[in-house]
């Protein structure tokens, strides 16, 4: 699988040696053959014709023109902007300054100007268009396909043409395969020292996470590198851009959203505020931030970077100068100016002085050829592929052509050439360049479907220490995987070190309901949610206010009326203020109020128990109405706190509302009974595992055996919109689960339950069921036993089924409503399980909770990893956490 070989640089400068000139299309290739010259010359050898035209180091043209255009015009700067690229394009595909007038559809006013000031600039592409190579010069051109039209017009009548490749072929070596991108930056940093660096380039996509992987890489090792990055990638250039936009942002700016630019400018503030209005925070460390917002049009943009440059005690000498070529230095930093400002420093590159020493860093895009002995190539995946002009000048099949034949040559720069690449990203597929599927046989979708090598990172947990035993190739070779490596192949493969701490990992004693949820859907975002702060969430503080009022109303009924509900809101609005927007008060006033009646009606309506039968509760903590209003909360059935050593088993109970009913509320949408029972799955568990009212019915029953149970969800804001209509019914708000001290079957077997099928089954349930005695029910579950299922049709097709109808035909009659009865009363049965949990779900669930607290504290210790699968396999990202932590394809 190859293609046409590169003709090595020293048969280049064999080939064109003798030639008083020799023309080429890039300039790194013009100085490889310039370093070889053997003798002395007068004047250029290689070289490309935009620096033979011009005389001089090619500039950026179409940031001179653009700047020209608007210090002498008053065009919008994006019109400008866009009319200097497509008239320096056209020119330079079609080799005419005015060719661009020859396309209606893009002339206009803009155009015309553009045009007019253009012809006046002493450009590169005027210097081509006006200069010729003499033909007294014996002249090669290397490449030549590779030339543009306008670069094509300065050559002479006769020269002597040199093809870039050769008609040998060139013998790709292996991709090399790794697990992430930090992998592959890891094997180049490993394989690069100081005393090399002079030697090496790397190329990649700079607009790819390499770019920046790289930079940081190198930096952390001391190597010098240079080619990186440009003037406005600057750290503190990015930063004063980012300051200024902020500034214009409005009231709705985020501290997350600027948290890079807090940390340039020493301003650390906890996760916790992350989802906070900046403007709402109250934390002293972003008062300089806000004061530069509030004033920054107030002052100009110099005056705003002196601002910049006292608080980070760093001058930024060539962005002040940049702002007077621009001729924003003395505006006001106004909105205008600055979106001005950032498309600027987006759209053109502002040169900037280089030391050329070090590791090379070439972008895939600009680069054709590099000279360094070993060259990385990073990525190679479809972002290096060039997207051709969409413009009616452009010949997109020649300018594919060239971009082809640049690829085919970038490819074998160097002495020695390493592809590291990766075969997959956040579990899809990476697909290889484009071009690839030219110069390659045979099809292929990703990079281990051609010739490759793995390096896989695998951790030993033999306790020999962590290696990895990676290195297989796949694809065409038929190359063992027992071949002999490098040293810096060897290094590349390690796994982590593991280092003996000397530490006893504490012992998980207790889960929470909330804990157990997350590591049953994932064990992986468990382990991270304990290691990564998350900020405090609008939501949550909502949550955590409409509880401590519940709380206080339970304590203070009689204290709780219109003026204390208002005082309650005004204060939940400042609480949450820093979330919201200005625009959303009057709407989370209006839902406030809503939630917390609700709460008052429902506690008037059903006052929970005195609390006599319980001790002393323990773990309670502030509530902010009791000090607002300076009055304790010290009832026994709120806010009660558990930890049941005995079960492995905790959390808050927010309501006992009597000896056998437990209350939650919550401000989040209403589920139904069979819902909650259907989340509460353990074999296998549900795609949006939640168990709460099964632990907390659990941990009940220890204090309150042999008793049927019931696990109320309050859904205060559930009737909202009813609240506001004056429709509102309680009832809406709730959902029920119940605990049946029995087995299912002997519960659906009882009398109660007959009856119940006779007085409020189906119509057609009720007229079977009421011509029979309990004895012709009681009589079949003796016949048949009752499956385990929630679902009615495998109910209704089981033996049971089929005993119950035969049995109901036998002492009723053979009719249509007969059979019609015993469905409705299986589906009723399905029904009754699916709502309900039972003595079997509590059983299992304690040994549940027992068999997920060892295999936690397992991989606690070490034993295990913590997977990014639960135990129902992939987990639900809905419900994940820390989802940028999670890769897909490690299970």
């Amino acid at each position: 699988m190859s293609f046409p070989r590169a003709r090595p640089i020293d048969d280049l400068y064999e080939a064109v040696a003798g030639h008083d000139l020799v023309v080429v299309p890039d300039a790194p290739l013009a100085s490889a053959l310039n370093r070889r010259i053997d003798r002395p010359r007068l004047g250029s050898f290689a070289i490309t014709p935009r620096r033979l035209a011009a005389g001089r180091r090619e500039e950026a043209e179409d940031r001179i023109a653009f700047l020209e255009l608007v210090d002498q015009t008053d065009l919008d700067w994006k019109r400008a902007a866009y009319a200097v690229g497509n008239i320096l394009q056209c020119w330079e595909h079609r080799g005419r300054l005015d060719a661009i007038l020859d396309y209606d559809a893009y002339v206009d006013d803009a155009t015309r100007q553009a045009v007019e000031h253009v012809a006046d600039l002493d450009t590169t592409s005027r210097r081509l268009t006006d200069y010729r190579i003499d033909d007294a010069n014996d002249v090669a051109v290397v490449g030549e396909a590779q030339l543009t039209r306008l670069e094509r017009t300065i050559l002479p009548d006769e020269y002597d043409g040199v093809d870039l490749f050769s008609e040998r072929e060139f013998d790709r070596p292996p991709f090399h395969v790794f697990d992430s991108a930090t992998a592959i930056v890891d094997a180049v940093a490993d394989a690069v020292s100081e005393a090399n660096a002079d030697d090496v380039a790397v190329v990649l996509d700079q607009e790819s996470e390499f770019s920046v992987l790289v930079e940081s890489a190198l930096e952390a090792v001391d190597v010098p590198f240079y080619g990186g990055p440009g003037f406005a990638d600057d750290p503190d250039h990015r930063a004063f851009v980012q300051l200024l936009r902020a500034a214009h942002a409005g009231t709705d700016t985020r501290v997350g959203e600027i948290r890079p630019l807090l940390a340039r400018l020493g301003a650390s503030v906890d996760v916790e505020h992350d989802e906070k209005r900046l403007y709402e925070t109250d934390e002293s460390t972003l008062d300089w931030v806000v004061d530069f917002c509030e004033r920054v049009e107030t002052r100009t943009v110099a005056e705003a970077l002196g601002r910049f440059e006292d608080r980070t005690g760093r001058r930024l000498d060539a962005f002040r100068e940049e702002l007077e070529t621009l001729g924003v230095a003395d505006s006001r930093a106004t909105e205008r100016v600055v979106d001005r400002l950032a498309f600027y420093l987006q759209s053109y590159e502002v040169p900037v002085d280089r030391e050329n020493e070090g590791v090379l860093l070439a972008d895939a895009k600009s680069a054709a050829y590099v000279d360094r002995p070993v060259v990385f190539y990073l990525g190679l995946d479809e972002d290096w592929t060039h997207s051709a002009p969409r413009r009616p000048w452009v010949d997109r099949d020649a300018q594919y052509t060239r971009n082809i034949r640049g690829f085919q040559l970038l490819l074998q720069s160097g002495a020695t050439q390493y592809y590291l690449v990766r075969d997959a990203e956040g579990g899809s597929p990476v697909t290889p360049c484009l071009y690839f599927e030219e110069l390659l046989d045979g099809e292929f979708e990703r990079f281990s479907d051609l010739e490759s090598e793995a390096h896989t990172r695998k951790i030993d947990r033999s306790g020999d220490g962590d290696r990895s035993g990676d290195g297989d190739r796949s694809g065409d070779g038929d190359r063992s995987s027992e071949d002999d490596h490098s040293d810096e192949d060897d290094r590349s493969r390690e796994g982590f070190e593991r280092e003996p701490t000397g530490v006893v990992p504490t012992e998980v004693s207790t889960v929470s309901q909330s804990t157990l949820g997350t590591y049953v859907n994932s064990p992986r975002d468990h382990f991270f949610g304990r290691l990564v702060d998350s900020p405090d969430t609008d939501y949550f503080t909502e949550g955590n206010l409409f509880h401590d009022f519940a709380e206080f109303y339970v304590a203070h009924p009689d204290f709780v009326d219109g003026a204390v509900i208002d005082e309650v809101v005004d204060h939940m609005l400042a609480e949450t203020r820093p979330f919201l927007r200005s625009v959303d008060e009057a709407t989370r006033r209006t839902k406030y109020r809503a939630g917390l009646e609700t709460i008052a009606e429902y506690f008037e309506a059903n006052p929970p128990v005195d609390g006599e039968f319980l001790t002393a509760a323990s773990g309670r903590g502030s509530n902010a109405f009791a000090d607002r209003f300076d009055r304790p909360v010290d009832s026994p059935v709120t806010e009660r706190w558990f930890e049941n050593d005995d079960l492995g088993l905790k959390g808050k109970i927010d309501l006992v509302h009597s000896p056998t009913r437990l209350v939650d509320h919550k401000s989040g949408r209403r589920k139904s009974a069979s819902r909650v029972v259907g989340n509460s799955a353990l074999d296998p568990p549900s795609d949006s595992p939640n168990f709460q009212a099964l632990l907390y019915l659990t941990h009940w029953r220890s204090q309150r055996p042999d008793r049927r149970l019931e696990f109320t969800f309050f859904h205060f804001l559930e009737t909202l919109d009813d609240v506001v209509t004056g429709e509102a019914d309680l009832d809406d708000a709730l959902t029920t689960v119940t605990y049946h001290p029995t087995p299912f079957e002997e519960y659906a077997r009882s009398e109660g339950f007959f009856d119940g099928l006779v007085t409020d089954g189906a119509n057609d349930c009720q007229k079977t069921l009421s011509q029979v005695e309990y004895a012709d029910y009681a009589s079949v579950f003796d016949e048949a036993s009752l499956p385990e299922t929630t679902d009615s049709d495998d109910l209704v097709d089981s033996a049971f089924g089929e005993a119950l109808t035969a049995r109901m035909k036998e002492r009723v009659g053979d009719y249509k409503y007969v059979a019609s009865g015993c469905r409705q009363a299986l589906r009723q049965l399905a029904r009754a399980r699916g709502r309900a949990f039972f003595e079997g779900d509590l059983d299992a669930f304690e040994a549940f909770v027992d068999e997920r607290l060892a295999e936690l504290n397992r991989r606690r210790a070490g034993d295990e990893r913590f997977p990014v699968d639960g135990l129902g396999g992939e987990p639900n990202f809905r419900y994940v956490d820390n989802r940028d932590l999670l890769l897909e394809g490690d299970r």
